[in-house]
C-alpha cells in the first residue's frame, strides 16, 4: 500500500466512525506501525487540510464536523477492491444487456484499468475476461425499445407501445405510465400502469415492437402500491396472492432448497428425516408449475389440491409422450 492509498484508507476509517478511533485501532486496520500511522495522520492534516482532531478523554482521532461540515478528499478516490467491484458491475451490465452502455462506459472502464495497473504494478494484466457471467435463458431485447422504456421510467413520462403477446399471438397498442424496469431471470420487464386496462401490468421488453415517448406525465404510484401488486405473489405474474403452495422436498434436495429464496414471504421448515417443507404465496400457478416440475421426483405438492392436480396432469402428459415414443421405436 502506497502513501496515498494509506491516506485514503485512514480517511475512510475516520469518516465511517462517529466516535473517536484510537491510535492502536488505526494501526490494526491500516496494518502498519505506530510511526507510519502518525505520519499518515500528519499528511492528512498538512496536505489535505483535514479537520482531524484528537480527543484526549476518549483517546482517539475524529473529524470535527463543526469546522467544515462533512469532509471529503478532493477528487474521486477508490482503493483496489472498489475498482475491481466497479469493473465487475460494468461487466455484469454488459452481459445483462449487451451494447446498452458500451460506448459510454468504455472510457470509464479504460480509466479504471489504468488506475488499477498503477496501483498493482506486479499485476499489469487487468482483464474483464476473468469475470465469467452466464446468461442462460435471456431473451434479446431491442436496444431502441429498452432505452425508450428506461427513459420513460426515469423521466416520468408516458409511453405509447405496440405490444405482441406470446400467449394470444396478437398485437395491441397501449398507453402506459411506466413505474420501473425489472430484471428477472435474465430478462427485462416493464412494470407499468396500463391506461387501456386501468390496472398495473408487466410487459416483457423484448415483446415491444414499437414505442413512442410521450410528453404527458406518467401517473405516479407509490412504492408501497407497486410492491403490494408485483411482489405479493410468486413469479413475474403479479397480483394479490390468493393461495399458498405447500411443497415438500426430499432430504437430499433440501440441502439446496433450504438456502434458496423463491419468494420474499416464503416460510420453510425442516421435517423428520431431513425433508424440507416450503410454503409460497401465489396468484397465478403458471411459473410455479414450471419450477416445481424441474425438481422432478425430489418434490411433492402437498397443497392446494388444484396445484397438485395440475402437476399430476403434466406428469401424465409427459409420460404419454415418452411411452408413445418408446412404442413407436418398437
Amino acid at each position: 500500500m502506497n502513501n496515498l492509498q494509506r491516506i485514503y484508507q485512514l480517511h475512510r476509517i475516520l469518516a465511517s466512525h462517529r466516535l473517536p478511533v484510537s491510535h492502536k485501532r488505526l494501526e490494526e486496520q491500516l496494518e502498519c506501525s505506530r510511526a507510519t500511522v502518525t505520519r499518515t495522520i500528519t499528511a492528512l492534516r498538512l496536505y489535505f487540510n483535514a479537520p482531524l482532531e484528537y480527543d484526549r478523554e476518549r483517546n482517539g482521532y475524529y473529524y470535527d464536523a463543526r469546522e467544515s461540515g462533512v469532509f471529503e478528499l478532493p477528487g474521486v478516490w477508490f482503493d483496489a477492491h472498489e475498482l475491481y467491484a466497479l469493473l465487475t458491475v460494468q461487466q455484469l451490465l454488459e452481459h445483462i444487456q449487451p451494447g446498452l452502455l458500451g460506448a459510454q462506459l468504455k472510457p470509464v472502464k479504460d480509466r479504471l484499468e489504468k488506475i488499477l495497473a498503477g496501483q498493482q504494478p506486479n499485476n499489469p494484466q487487468i482483464s474483464a475476461s476473468r469475470i465469467r457471467i452466464l446468461s442462460m435463458m435471456g431473451r434479446q431485447a431491442d436496444l431502441k425499445h429498452f432505452q425508450s422504456a428506461a427513459s420513460a421510467v426515469l423521466q416520468r413520462r408516458q409511453l405509447d407501445i405496440t405490444y405482441h403477446s406470446r400467449g394470444r399471438d396478437q398485437q395491441t397498442r397501449r398507453t402506459l405510465s411506466p413505474q420501473r424496469l425489472t430484471h428477472y431471470r435474465d430478462n427485462w420487464y416493464l412494470d407499468a400502469w396500463c391506461h387501456k386496462r386501468e390496472a398495473l401490468r408487466s410487459f416483457a421488453v423484448e415483446r415491444i415492437v414499437a414505442s413512442i415517448l410521450l410528453d404527458s406525465a406518467a401517473r405516479e404510484m407509490s412504492q408501497t402500491e407497486l410492491d403490494a401488486h408485483f411482489a405479493a405473489s410468486y413469479g413475474i405474474f403479479a397480483g394479490a396472492a390468493s393461495q399458498t403452495a405447500v411443497l415438500r422436498f426430499t432430504a437430499e434436495r433440501a440441502r439446496w432448497v433450504a438456502d434458496e429464496q423463491w419468494h420474499p414471504r416464503q416460510q420453510g421448515e425442516f421435517l423428520a428425516g431431513g425433508r424440507f417443507e416450503l410454503r409460497i404465496p401465489y396468484a397465478n400457478e403458471t411459473e410455479l408449475v414450471m419450477d416445481i416440475l424441474k425438481h422432478g421426483a425430489a418434490v411433492e405438492v402437498i397443497a392446494p389440491e388444484s396445484l397438485r392436480r395440475t402437476i399430476e396432469r403434466n406428469i401424465l402428459e409427459m409420460q404419454k409422450i415418452y411411452i408413445a415414443g418408446k412404442t413407436g421405436k418398437k
